[in-house]
């Protein structure tokens, strides 16, 4: 075990370096969604993607509106 440890240390460095810069991307991204901070151009009434929001009653007064 310790051999391979040791074969590996470079590999594993750098795993556990790219495994923390995920996870502070993807908290930072919580953090903002919480926040309502978001990626968004603000102009939903030219979003292609608009009308894909399943299951939401008022998808189409949202696709309307000129501010996410």
């Amino acid at each position: 075990m310790i051999i391979w440890l040791t074969q590996n240390i470079g590999t594993i460095i750098i795993l556990l370096i790219l495994i923390a810069v995920v996870t502070g991307i993807v908290l930072g991204m919580i953090k903002d969604k919480k926040q309502g901070k978001s990626s968004c151009g603000g102009n939903c009434a030219h979003c292609k993607m608009c009308t894909a929001c399943k299951g939401d009653k008022n998808r189409e007064m949202k696709c309307k509106k000129t501010i996410c």
